[in-house]
């Protein structure tokens, strides 16, 4: 039987060559196409079916890369993933990367090599502060699909699934600015993320347009791996005048709230705080905390359907998509 192999041998070009001519790519000359297709001919070569058919087969599972199960955003968008595949016909593989750039080039690298048609991913924390993302871009290279949420990394060309962060950081702080609040604090403890950066900058924006300077003494960043209670417990006992707080992240409003209260603050009489959680966060403390949802599911669903839809689209050179999931800001008990 011929091969594509044979035919190259004997034509004194490479088997990428022969394989094109067949196709009539319009990388081959003309002539070379006579040329190949008239050897092929000649020895009635037939393409191998199988082999084309096993090479074009589909997965129909999906790699989710993730930084932290523990965190419910995260988690919830999991759920929204895995309830929209199952929809689909897709399965997931889910890794977490423990924040740690190793983890996310190993979980990339093991699932790259054909047990997954493409990916979702949020990146690490050490991913986004030493910028290094070619692991990512290099997807591109090799057909496999990235749709990145929220951790999202603007040098690396893919579809995009966030939230407008600006606004709702800043929607935020005009909302406790109208309640008569003054003296408002910043506190984050992802301030090394680019939506912890932009959720500060929202802030002072907001805070400059208003009372034309930033206190800096009112915003408090918290290092991963300290004690954020101790942390804020502290910056209340420096800045007894607060009587306002919006947090940047999904824990710090929780322990605003309950660092608060034991320090003999009156909510909302005395203090007025609003996070980043959900309704069950919220349910979890007295009084209830007032949160600006991310619509975490929803998030989760956007990313899988812009995945499979690129993964069925014909077209060569799709456009990349950022897709904005409008965030809701729940007016409850601690405003």
């Amino acid at each position: 039987m011929i091969t594509l192999k044979k035919l190259a041998e004997q034509l004194n070009v490479s088997v990428s060559t022969v394989s094109k001519a067949l196709n009539d790519s319009s990388e081959i000359s003309q002539e070379t196409i006579i040329r190949v297709k008239e050897l092929a001919k000649h020895y009635n070569y037939q393409p191998n079916r199988i082999a084309q058919s096993l090479q074009k087969s589909s997965t129909r599972t999906i790699g989710v890369i993730i930084p932290n199960i523990l965190n419910r955003f995260f988690a919830k968008v999991l759920v929204g993933i895995e309830k929209e595949a199952n929809t689909l016909g897709y399965n997931i593989i889910t890794c977490i990367t423990n924040e740690t750039l190793s983890k996310e080039k190993e979980s990339l690298k093991l699932l790259s090599n054909g047990s997954v048609d493409g990916f979702i991913l949020a990146a690490s924390e050490e991913t986004q502060v030493s910028k290094n993302f070619d692991h990512i871009s290099l997807l591109q290279s090799s057909d496999l699909p990235v749709v990145m949420f929220d951790r999202v990394i603007d040098n690396v060309n893919c579809d995009k699934v966030v939230i407008d962060d600006f606004s709702a950081l800043q929607k935020a702080t005009v909302h406790l600015i109208a309640k008569g609040r003054k003296n408002i604090a910043f506190i984050s403890n992802i301030d090394d993320l680019n939506v912890g950066k932009s959720r500060k900058q929202a802030y002072k924006d907001s805070i400059l347009k208003k009372y034309h300077k930033v206190d800096e003494s009112l915003i408090l960043t918290i290092p991963r791996k300290v004690n954020s209670q101790d942390r804020i417990k502290a910056f209340f006992k420096a800045n007894p005048h607060i009587d306002g707080v919006v947090s940047a992240d999904n824990t710090s409003g929780t322990i605003v709230l309950n660092v608060a209260k034991d320090l003999g603050f009156k909510i909302p009489e005395d203090l007025s705080i609003i996070g980043f959680a959900d309704e069950a966060i919220s349910n979890l403390s007295v009084p209830r905390l007032s949160y600006i949802s991310q619509n975490a599911k929803q998030i989760g669903i956007a990313a899988i359907n812009l995945l499979v839809d690129r993964l069925n689209s014909e077209e060569e050179k799709k456009e990349f998509t950022t897709r904005v999931i409008p965030y809701k800001i729940k007016n409850q008990e601690s405003l």
